[in-house]
């Protein structure tokens, strides 16, 4: 694609990095095969390659956005599956950040619109603050049936229709917080292979509490110390993804100075186990790369992510048991992957390795590569096109006929368990309990049990 940026707009960091992507573009479209919206809405303006177009506009024009360039701009769930799928290397998901950054700084939105962005962006990285919030949420939750259930515009939604989409989304009964969930150490069992700090996040700390405290005793179990250090918390791609990028990147500096003591020391590895947070971590040495006194550290912390199920090898895993449905047959396990997982860190086989190392019978979602829907703020903020893509989720998993679904991102768990009646777990949660840990409270009163280990099983 060519571009006519002036120098003087090129000594802008940002506009040259722009620039960069802009020019490997190359107008295939293969990208609106796999675009979510695109597939959803049949809209150019709504597939990668149309919003390319709009920001490529928008950036060499030196113009502010407007509602046009905002709307489209808002449909984009940062799946990540177009760059899965571009043969040039279009890295479609920095530009959009970009974007999403100079219509925050340009565009005034409706008054409804800000106020509702301004409570998610104070909400969302404060886990204290979220949970009491949710629990407001759990007194009005009553009241939402009394609100609009869709909007005019099926790509939108009025304010009326998100604030009934957010008291949707307030879980009944609300988890208690967890212990695990402060700064300490956890010593690994028997001799200590490795130590490494665990990102707890926040949403997860709130929401799905139990997903922590499965990875923490999975990987202790492991010969894994694990370090939960002051200070860490919200990676930042919930306040990036509604264009607070300084915000962001404030977020990465309060985990970085969190864990720089532990960089100094024997750190294996930074570890997440909601797969956004990871693609977020993997990302810091871009995020502050303009940062004299971070970039080195950024740089650092973003070689260290690893997802959980990097950090464990399948031949190292130690299963007490084969995972069976009360008649002895195993269960098989519906896997889904995660946009950020299997398009933005491009994990795709290891955390399948590692289920059928535990024994489960795994299979692939049709479809896969379509987003659930959830996306972080997505849901409240596109609540009828999410619903669509929920729907069809929930749709292409039931066909596979599973026992349980398996996800390596909470948000993902929640949203598909909306969708379907089957049971939607977190990866570590299995791998914790086929290994000594408790049943999942998902599984519960399904008949799903550890059977004794036959003669000839080998970790796949």
């Amino acid at each position: 694609m060519q571009t006519s940026f002036t120098a003087a707009q090129l000594a802008d960091p940002d506009i040259a990095t722009a620039n960069t992507i802009l020019r490997k573009c190359v107008h295939c479209g293969f990208c609106t095969a796999t675009c979510p919206t695109y597939v959803t809405l049949g809209d150019e303006r709504d597939s990668p390659r149309g919003r390319i177009y709009l920001v490529k506009q928008m950036l060499e024009q030196r113009r502010p956005a407007d509602a046009h360039v905002a709307r489209h701009i808002d449909r984009c769930l940062s799946c990540l599956a177009c760059m899965t799928t571009c043969p040039s290397g279009v890295h479609y998901m920095h530009l959009v950040d970009h974007a999403r950054a100079h219509i925050e700084t340009t565009y005034r939105r409706p008054l409804p619109d800000r106020l509702l962005r301004r409570l998610l962006g104070v909400l969302m990285p404060r886990p204290h603050l979220f949970r009491w919030a949710l629990l407001l949420g759990r007194l009005t939750r009553p009241l939402a049936r009394f609100l609009p259930d869709s909007s005019p515009d099926v790509g939108g939604a009025t304010f009326w229709r998100r604030v009934r989409a957010m008291l949707e989304a307030v879980p009944v009964p609300l988890p208690s917080p967890s212990p695990v969930d402060r700064p300490q150490t956890f010593p690994a069992q028997g001799a200590r292979r490795q130590r490494v700090a665990l990102m707890n996040g926040c949403g997860q700390q709130v929401l799905a509490p139990e997903v922590n405290e499965a990875t923490v005793r999975l990987l202790t179990r492991h010969g894994i110390e694990v370090v939960i250090a002051p200070g860490s918390g919200c990676c930042g791609s919930s306040v990036l993804h509604i264009g607070e990028r300084e915000k962001a990147r404030d977020l990465a500096r309060e985990n970085i100075a969190s864990w720089i003591d532990d960089l100094e020391g024997p750190l294996d590895a930074v570890v997440a186990n909601a797969s956004g947070c990871g693609t977020m971590l993997k990302d810091y040495g871009h995020l502050l790369a303009e940062d004299a006194q971070w970039k080195t550290a950024a740089a650092r912390v973003a070689d260290l992510a690893r997802d959980v199920s990097e950090v464990l090898a399948p031949a190292t895993l130690q299963p007490l048991g084969r995972p069976v449905r009360a008649d002895g047959t195993p269960l098989v396990v519906a896997y889904h992957a995660a946009c950020s997982m299997q398009h933005g860190q491009r994990l795709i086989e290891p955390p399948k390795a590692l289920l059928r190392a535990a024994g489960f019978i795994v299979k692939d979602v049709p479809e896969g590569h379509l987003c659930c829907g959830w996306a972080g703020t997505y849901q409240i903020l596109q609540p009828d096109l999410s619903r669509r893509l929920l729907a069809r989720k929930a749709a292409n998993i039931e066909r596979v006929k599973p026992d349980l679904v398996a996800a390596g991102n909470f948000g993902c768990i929640g949203q598909i368990g909306g969708g379907t009646d089957l049971p939607v777990v977190h990866t570590a949660e299995l791998l914790d309990w086929v290994s000594g840990g408790p049943l999942p409270h998902a599984l519960e009163g399904r008949g799903f049990v550890l059977a004794q280990r036959e003669a000839g099983d080998v970790a796949a």
